[in-house]
């Protein structure tokens, strides 16, 4: 038998809820959540934009942008170099918008926005991508994500950060012209 009582055991869950409230109140009053997703998507932005504007970035992204339902014509309109910096150009601009709301929220919902369509885009590749789902040997009936299939979802996750941008720098938005 345990000699901890019921009164003991409803004291340790109560200062466990404490803490645990407590902590996501610190989170919350720092605004950790928006810190963390918006500057590693600029940062994300920023580097991957630049990568596509490299040789090596560009024939990289050949087979994902050839492949896509929404986005084959793109290289076939501008060509692969060109088509490439177009894109990463985009996501550099993506990425200052996302800046500038910091100080001009609705320059923010603009640059969520790009993002969300950004990365709808890329992760419907998920879908299109030779490689991308792939069947494992001597597994019967299920089908995984290559390492080129990983990559491409966690523009999934990306697309709900965009989102949660575009979410966050509305209301900043609306806040400001109450004032």
């Amino acid at each position: 038998m345990s000699n901890i009582s019921s009164a003991q055991t409803s004291n340790l869950l109560q200062q466990a809820k404490n803490k645990l409230t407590g902590l996501a109140e610190w989170i919350s009053d720092r605004n950790l959540p928006f810190l963390v997703i918006s500057i590693g998507m600029i940062v994300m932005l920023l580097w991957a934009g630049s990568y596509k504007m490299t040789r090596p970035g560009a024939e990289g992204i050949i087979p994902l942008v050839s492949n896509s339902f929404l986005v084959w014509w793109h290289f076939k309109l501008f060509g692969p170099y060109i088509g490439s910096d177009l894109i990463g150009t985009t996501e550099w601009l993506t990425a200052i918008l996302i800046i500038a709301g910091y100080f001009r929220p609705r320059a923010g919902i603009v640059g969520g926005l790009l993002g969300v369509v950004i990365f709808f885009t890329t992760s419907t590749m998920l879908l299109s991508t030779p490689g991308a789902i792939i069947s494992v040997p001597g597994i019967e009936g299920m089908r995984y994500m290559s390492f080129l299939g990983l990559f491409l979802y966690k523009d999934i996750i990306a697309l709900g950060g965009c989102l949660y941008l575009v979410s966050y720098f509305g209301k900043k938005a609306v806040s400001e012209n109450k004032r």
